[in-house]
């Protein structure tokens, strides 16, 4: 159960820009309402700074440094 919220709280990052997905702050403009797990995210969804699609994240690791 607690990796679930593990995964709920996983940050994501963009291997194009480096723009973080934040779950906690979702992507508002986006509209990807605040709380929103990076896999429940629509696969149409798009990097606001870049627009490439969701395949071109990676997960930030627990022991990485993520700089806002």
């Amino acid at each position: 159960m607690e990796q679930a919220k593990s995964k709920e709280k996983d940050k994501y990052r963009c291997i194009v820009c480096g723009y973080i997905y934040d779950p906690e702050k979702g992507d508002p403009d986006g509209g990807i309402k605040p709380g929103t797990s990076f896999a429940a995210i629509p696969d149409t969804w798009v990097c606001p700074l870049c627009g490439v699609d969701k395949n071109s994240f990676e997960l930030v690791r627990d022991y990485e440094e993520v700089i806002p």
